[in-house]
């Protein structure tokens, strides 16, 4: 697995578990940073996914206010959590990391869906990043 693909999964997983927990992400971060110290089991986290995770943090409420305007149907309360967070972090991508293709930041997103998401996941995940990145130009 390439790496940006690993910091893109634990970055995921840090989003999750702070919507799961009710806590901040950058808290999360520390948690996760503390323990890869300190316990060989746990799995680093890179430089990557810290940029991911803050980066996120940094624009959560405009990133939630595009989700929300944008999802035909679905708030976000509605949407299952993982679809939320893999949304999230995506969209955190695809607007502010201008290095990354948008396809490459759209695939990702959808394969994560594939993997730990409904079977229709992957196509809501899929639609409503591309109608972001058709928008991105006037989001930021």
């Amino acid at each position: 697995m390439a790496a940006r693909t690993k910091a893109r999964k634990r970055a995921f997983q840090i989003l999750f578990e702070a919507d799961q927990r009710d806590s901040a992400v950058t808290a999360v971060l520390a948690d996760w940073l503390r323990h890869a110290r300190t316990d060989n089991r746990q799995p680093p986290v890179g430089e990557y996914t810290m940029q991911l995770v803050e980066g996120y943090a940094e624009h959560a409420g405009r990133i939630d206010e595009l989700l929300e305007s944008h999802s035909v149907g679905w708030s976000l309360d509605r949407m299952p959590a993982v679809d939320r967070n893999l949304l999230r972090l995506g969209a955190y991508e695809l607007i502010w990391e201008d290095e990354v293709p948008d396809a490459v930041v759209i695939d990702e997103a959808v394969q994560l869906a594939r993997e730990f998401s409904t079977d229709d996941s992957p196509s809501f995940v899929n639609g409503l990043l591309g109608r972001l990145k058709e928008l991105k130009p006037t989001l930021r």
